[in-house]
């Protein structure tokens, strides 16, 4: 099961980031042991490390301030990347003969949920490892001046994922937040305060996963006990059917309707929430008729604007944004409720702390509908059908996956393994943020506008370093 919240819990704190050379040095020798034991990722192999091992040299001769900005699609990311920077990089340069002062390591901005579910451990390693907390549903102005601080003054460059979150997809980008432009932007403008000559770039970093051998076997596996799990009748037939392309497509299409079906009638029913009927055959003058695909993606759009609107009506939020600014925005005032700052758990009279217990205990059930939701932003009716690949099949079967078990009251980052993989990661071209600088300045107008250009440009070349069609 998963650790419900029953009991409200002191304030969180902020990490600051404690850079520890030895910590460092510990983790990077036993990592590669970690990635085998830990991820199904056996192999990890880069393309065009020549240009982060050339800004690596820049930044250590005091040139330029760079970030690193690395697609997220997948919890094993990290681990990726500190391969990258940790063992590639060095080899790279020392084929190169390219002399790199000693350690080769990055800062990195992580989520500061991830300590809460992942542990103590991670409590303590992150900040010696000089990670920066930051809160992501307000504006954290400790996490947000801490990274300042360090992409301008730090011994190393900085890391972090411009979606902010995993998505679970290897060939869909979720939209970008604009964070990471904005810290660039900073940057340039700290250097220019400060008179100093360093230029500021963004490095984009694609990730990607690959099935070493396809686990065809593995997904209809899952596929079945979803079936079971969901009360779905499991059809007769051979195992060189069950394992035909088509046919699992079939089991998952059905099965992805079925569970749209039971989770409207869930928010139509116990929450009263309208959500329409979707025809696919409408013919009238404005619209053309609907495909399969088109009907089911709006019928998951409505359903998850539902399962939002379920919590904030709890926490008496307007649906403003994106679906997932409107994830980040609950998981705030689920947090606001839960780790209260506000009252004294030693002093406070039982009657306080009951009352206190009770807000947390419904703030975590009410969380749990932004839960389900987060896991499908990425989601669409036609994704596995346009390209039906062994990952894309495992992709949306695994997020099926994760969103029964949830509702099951199962644990989702006990994920199934389906098979050994290989990861790829790109190295894509430096963006000169020092270069936007002038359309930077003038004004907040300007400095919002250069933020949302440099953005998509960053999702423009990120999107370039997906799989070819």
């Amino acid at each position: 099961m998963t650790d419900t919240i029953t009991r409200v819990q002191p304030p969180l704190e902020f990490l600051p980031p404690a850079f520890n050379p030895l910590v460092r040095r510990v983790v990077s020798w036993v990592f590669p042991f970690l990635i085998r034991f830990q991820t199904t990722v056996r192999q990890i192999e880069a393309e065009n490390v020549e240009t982060l091992v050339d800004l690596f040299r820049q930044f250590q001769d005091g040139k330029i301030r760079f970030l690193l900005a690395f697609r997220h699609p997948s919890a094993t990311d990290p681990y990726c990347v500190g391969q990258l920077i940790w063992r590639l990089v060095p080899q790279v340069a020392k084929q190169h003969r390219v002399s790199l002062k000693r350690p080769v390591h990055s800062h990195f901005m992580y989520d500061r949920g991830i300590p809460i579910w992942a542990g103590s451990w991670a409590t303590w390693l992150y900040p010696r490892l000089g990670g920066i907390p930051i809160r992501r549903g307000k504006i954290d102005l400790m996490g947000l001046r801490t990274a300042r601080d360090i992409f301008a003054n730090g011994d190393f460059p900085l890391a972090a994922a411009p979606e902010g979150a995993t998505n679970g997809h290897n060939e869909i980008i979720s939209p970008l937040e604009p964070g990471v432009s904005q810290l660039a932007f900073w940057g340039v403008e700290d250097m220019v305060k400060a008179g100093r000559s360093e230029q500021v770039f963004i490095l984009p970093i694609g990730i990607e996963y690959r099935y070493i051998t396809p686990p065809w076997a593995a997904v209809e596996k899952i596929i079945t006990q979803l079936e079971v799990d969901t009360g779905i009748e499991t059809l007769e037939m051979s195992q060189t059917q069950r394992l035909h392309e088509s046919t699992l497509y079939k089991r998952l299409y059905r099965l992805g309707e079925h569970l749209l079906s039971v989770m409207e009638d869930f928010y139509r029913r116990f929450y009263h929430k309208a959500l329409p009927i979707i025809d696919v055959s409408r013919t009238d003058s404005t619209a053309l008729p609907m495909s399969s695909y088109e009907a089911f993606s709006a019928r998951l759009n409505a359903l998850l604007n539902a399962a939002l609107q379920v919590a904030e009506d709890h926490f008496n939020l307007q649906p403003r944004g994106s679906v997932i600014d409107r994830c980040r925005r609950l998981e705030q005032a689920g947090w606001d409720c839960i780790y209260r700052d506000d009252i004294n758990l030693e002093t406070g009279s039982p009657l306080e702390r009951g009352l206190a217990d009770r807000v947390a205990e419904e703030a975590d059930l009410r969380v749990w509908h932004m839960r389900l939701v987060e896991s499908f932003v990425a989601v669409t009716g036609n994704y596995v059908n346009e390209k039906p690949t062994v990952e894309r099949f495992a992709e949306t079967t695994l997020l099926v996956w994760d969103m029964v078990c949830r509702i099951k009251g199962g644990n989702p980052f006990d994920r199934p393994k389906l098979g050994r993989q290989k990861a790829f990661l790109k190295i894509g071209e430096p963006i000169s943020v020092s270069d936007r600088w002038n359309s930077y300045q003038g004004g907040r107008k300007n400095a919002k506008q250069a933020v949302i250009d440099l953005t998509q440009d960053l999702q423009i070349a990120l999107e370039s370093m997906l799989p070819k069609p």
